[in-house]
């Protein structure tokens, strides 16, 4: 009999030290991701943006308690799930940019679609109180964000261009503080090269349409943005090596955080 009580109290025992155990790699782990969250959580309070990617040129952008599309195309399905934007930022006329069979598809009541001229033209008159269209140097207000149009265009300037100086804009967008750079379909323009104090950009390489990776690079070290995401990188001749192009930035000035995101869900590596 005292030997099965002590092979009771041995099993109890071991029991009892596993359990403990348990817990204790429970809380570390738990621990662990309370820390990862938290540091994610900073990551993300430094600018307060959240930039979800659609596909290619598209997305949707929470910034505070405010949301906005850049781009939207790909039919209302794209957008399913996705809070309904305060605003929406147009680009440039092409079908990556300017859908308006997705711009009538979804619920816009209310919400204003800031555009360049050239859109404003091409869209349907019947959308066009919901437009306000910005030349290449004007500024809009929407809410709390103030939108300055800036140029996007191709090298060297030509009317007969992929994307000629004055037809589309790029965007700075700033808010509490905080500067977002939507650079819409352009190379390493002067323009782009003198902005100031940036926090955030979205930055094109895709041939023959845009830039080269080494180009994007250079234009980025010109204006440091505090950090770059690169987007709009499907090109003639399949994807842009935007690797090397996080490797040539970071060469240049490993204090510019480049962030990848996924724009071509689809993309068969």
């Amino acid at each position: 009999m005292r030997f099965i009580l002590t092979l009771l109290s041995i099993g109890l025992f071991l029991t009892s030290c596993k359990n403990q155990e348990n817990k204790a790699q429970k809380d570390e782990t738990m621990s662990e991701n309370a820390s990862i969250t938290e540091e994610a959580k900073k990551e993300t309070d430094t600018t307060g943006i959240t930039i979800q990617p659609i596909s290619h040129a598209t997305a949707v952008i929470n910034w505070d308690e405010s949301t906005f599309y850049v781009d939207p195309v790909g039919g209302a399905q794209a957008f399913e799930g996705m809070k309904k934007p305060d605003f929406i930022l147009i680009t440039d006329i092409h079908g990556d940019h300017m859908s308006a069979e997705t711009l009538q598809a979804m619920d816009l009541e209310g919400v204003k679609i800031i555009v360049p001229q050239a859109v404003k033209d091409e869209l349907p008159a019947e959308m066009n109180s919901s437009l306000t269209s910005l030349e290449n140097g004007a500024t809009t207000q929407v809410l709390d964000f103030s939108i300055n149009a800036i140029p996007m265009y191709n090298l060297p300037e030509d009317p007969e261009a992929y994307h000629p100086k004055g037809r589309g804009n790029g965007y700075v967008i700033e808010h509490n503080g905080k500067k977002l750079y939507i650079a819409g379909d352009t190379e390493d323009i002067p323009e782009m090269r003198n902005l100031e104090g940036i926090d955030v950009a979205l930055i094109p390489m895709n041939l023959p349409y845009t830039m080269t990776v080494e180009d994007a690079a250079a234009g980025v070290l010109a204006f440091a943005p505090e950090k770059v995401i690169p987007y709009h990188f499907r090109g003639q001749q399949g994807y842009a090596d935007v690797e090397r192009f996080k490797s040539l930035v970071n060469q240049g000035d490993k204090d510019i955080k480049v962030e990848m995101l996924n724009w071509y869900p689809d993309r068969q590596e």
